[in-house]
Order: structure tokens, then sequence, then C-alpha cells
């Protein structure tokens, strides 16, 4: 039977995956003491709420999948505007997958990829990202 985790129980195994990032502890911060979200864009990160469109993606998804968005990537690659939610699953067996290492700063992290421009191609699965100064990138 699958253990189901508490939305408290998400946001402490997210702090850790952020943690784990590397990710700037500003927005480690942020996330803990207000629920706020970063988006990077090569490396760079921003508030997820100063993107009200992406901010609103991020709630739907969450709320439909029961799950904890704890960052974000933006790309903009051949195939289409793609939006990368990295996120803890409600299923504590799931955690164990959720981040892993690949070596050179690069980790494998769960994610739901939604692409704006063709939205059939929106799919939940594993992206590469790469650490580097406190922020993330997508690079697989």
């Amino acid at each position: 039977m699958c253990e189901i985790a508490t939305k408290e129980e998400q946001k402490n195994k997210a702090i850790e995956f952020m943690k784990t990032l590397d990710i700037y502890k500003p927005y480690v911060q942020g996330f803990e003491k207000n629920d706020s979200v970063c988006f990077f864009e090569c490396f760079g990160g921003y508030w997820v709420e100063q993107e009200p469109e992406i901010y609103e993606k991020m709630k739907e998804i969450e709320k439909e999948h029961e799950l904890t968005v704890y960052a974000i990537t933006h790309e903009n690659a051949e195939f289409g505007e793609c939006w990368s939610f990295l996120y803890v699953s409600k299923y504590k067996e799931d955690w164990e997958y959720t981040v892993s290492e690949c070596g050179n700063n690069a980790y494998y992290a769960a994610a739901y990829v939604w692409n704006k421009t063709e939205e059939l191609f929106s799919e939940f699965g594993d992206i590469v990202v790469k650490c580097f100064g406190g922020g993330i990138t997508r690079i697989g």
C-alpha cells in the first residue's frame, strides 16, 4: 500500500531537494517561509508570482495532481516553449527517484513539462538539470 504524504511532508522533502540542487539560499528560504517558488532561465532565478500565467499553471498542476512544485525551469526548444515544473509527489515511495545525481553538477529530477507552444506534447517524466551559482537550468 502506498503511503500518502501530507502537504507539510511534501514541502519538507521539497526543501531537501532544493538543497541537494544547491539552489540559492534566499530562494530556499522564500519557499520555506512563504511558499514562494522560483523559476529559472539560464540559471537566473525569478519569483513565479511575477508571471501570473505560469503561477496559475503551477497552481492548477499542484491541485489536479496533489503534488508540490518547488522549482521551475523555462526554455525555448526547437519543439516549443517549455516550462518544467519540478515537483514532489504525494506518494512517499516516489521520493527515492525524485532527484538523483548523474554527475558534473547535473541531476535527474521528476518534472511536469508544460509545452506552452504544443500542449499535446506536455507530459510527466524525468529531466536533467544542471546546477550553477545557486540556479538551475534544464539540459536534457
